[in-house]
């Protein structure tokens, strides 16, 4: 495995690695509470690294553990939970963003965001051995490239289709084997509460997408998704998509928060912040 031993199950103390399907592998961060899942999907010559964390641990020996092949780095945005290990590979692999997330990859994550999302209620166990909240840095990295919906990267043996997915954040991406019948959905959909109360997001765009995930649905035999549980049933992406029109058409919600509105359904929730009404 990784440098570092293992502890509790987890590698470098931070990492759970489980392989859900021939070339794909899971990398989950389950000591907070975000539970954000990277994903290692292989190809016969290539591999890709979708998204890159939350920058605790060394993820890029992580990954040279798992696989010899060469590696992509896509990150399907560029919120702080999903680029954190980012920097360490640059220089080493194309690092490909949407245009619309490229900025705030280029920025990097500031020392006080990192203190708050690090903040000890966001916490089940510890960090790694000797690493402190202080320790863990986002520095920011130039992109060596740009997907967009309708793209496809050839693995060999495997063809992943760059799918737009905005809703969450404008320019999010998610990706597709279509011989496969597999879709990772990163933060579009997940069984949870989906984040749609971000100052970018966007109800309608977010309806779209749900709408054009949900006519996939009977072609998929899973979805694996950047939080919660992995994988899980296609059949949710036709009720996230009926939730999203509900809560857009005024629904009422089922609480409230420091302004955010939580709508709860079946297996999910929707957050809109109370100004989205």
């Amino acid at each position: 495995m990784a440098d570092g031993a293992e502890r509790d199950g987890l590698v470098q103390g931070w990492f759970r690695v489980v392989e859900l399907a021939p070339g794909v592998t899971c990398i989950e961060e389950p000591l907070h509470d975000e539970r954000v899942k990277s994903y290692l999907i292989a190809g016969q010559e290539r591999a890709v690294l979708l998204d890159t964390g939350m920058g605790v641990g060394d993820l890029k020996a992580l990954v040279h553990s798992l696989t010899d092949l060469p590696v992509t780095v896509v990150q399907s945005h560029a919120h702080f939970d999903h680029i954190g290990g980012a920097h360490q590979f640059a220089g080493e692999c194309d690092i490909l963003i949407h245009p619309a997330q490229a900025e705030a990859l280029r920025r990097g994550v500031t020392p006080d965001r990192i203190r708050r999302g690090f903040s000890p209620e966001h916490l089940s166990g510890p960090l790694p051995a000797g690493k402190t909240v202080d320790d863990v840095t986002i520095p920011g990295v130039e992109p060596t490239g740009f997907l967009t919906g309708g793209q496809t990267l050839d693995l060999g043996g495997r063809t992943l289709e760059v799918i737009e997915a905005p809703g969450h954040c404008e320019g999010l991406l998610a990706l597709l084997d279509r011989d496969a019948g597999l879709l990772w959905s990163t933060d579009a959909v997940y069984a949870g509460p989906l984040y749609a109360q971000m100052p970018d997001s966007d109800l309608d765009a977010y309806r779209r997408t749900l709408d054009a995930l949900a006519a996939l649905a009977p072609s998929l035999r899973a979805i694996y998704p950047a939080h919660g549980p992995t994988p899980i049933e296609p059949a949710l992406l036709a009720p996230m998509r009926d939730a999203i029109v509900a809560v857009a058409q005024g629904r009422q919600p089922d609480g409230s928060d420091n302004g955010i509105d939580r709508h709860e359904f079946d297996g999910f929730a929707v957050l809109v912040r109370s100004a989205m009404r």
